[in-house]
């Protein structure tokens, strides 16, 4: 499994191509918007659900709300892309919980399928999603109390820095976590393949690390 973890897809929508074995017109996008399920305003999820189909991918919209593992391995049975939007952290950390969203992508990992997040679903696949927390953070609108999150890499992600959270207020948390924090800005994103971990786009990045 292939991963591009993004703060906003369409600015760096050029890197999900060089990972693909297809052209675009043959494939298929498990679309995950259900982090925006909270809000009315989903200007976000317009914009890279429009740039995926400017691309030429087929868009297959999939909910995580009210499925189980069964219902969620049918429903992206013919996807080669599973894409997961942005929104509220802690509401879709719940959501991938009651569904067993967590248990598909993890089976998923040893296959040719690639994974694409959007600022939420970005913070998904590591360690905790703490890292919503940091000011001016996320609402924690489930009330959650175990952040751990699918531990799918080793590194926490923090989307929207410097636009969104500043330097400063990572610092603060990444000496607690103890863990590699990739700060990403809207123009980049940070690519997993097998053990080769790089970042992508134009725009400005750090790595805090102990």
């Amino acid at each position: 499994m292939k991963f591009l973890l993004t703060s906003v897809y369409s600015n760096v929508a050029d890197e999900l191509l060089k990972l693909l074995n297809d052209n675009p017109e043959n494939i298929t996008v498990a679309f995950i918007a259900t982090a925006a399920d909270v809000y009315d305003d989903k200007w976000f999820v317009e914009s890279d659900r429009s740039k995926l189909i400017s691309q030429g991918f087929k868009i297959k919209e999939v909910s995580l709300v009210s499925k189980n593992v069964e219902e969620l391995e049918k429903d992206i049975s013919d996807c080669k892309v599973i894409f997961v939007s942005g929104g509220n952290t802690f509401y879709l950390l719940q959501k991938v919980r009651e569904s067993g969203f967590d248990e598909v992508i993890k089976k998923l990992v040893p296959t040719d399928i690639i994974y694409v997040g959007s600022s939420a679903g970005s913070i998904l696949i590591t360690p905790t999603i703490a890292i919503a927390g940091v000011e001016p953070g996320d609402e924690n609108i489930p009330g959650l109390t175990d952040l751990t999150s699918m531990c799918i890499v080793d590194f926490e992600i923090s989307p929207h820095t410097p636009e969104i959270v500043s330097h400063k207020s990572n610092q603060k948390y990444q000496a607690t976590s103890r863990r590699p924090l990739y700060e990403i800005d809207n123009q980049t994103a940070v690519c997993v393949e097998g053990t080769q971990v790089k970042v992508v786009g134009e725009g400005k990045w750090s790595k805090l690390q102990v």
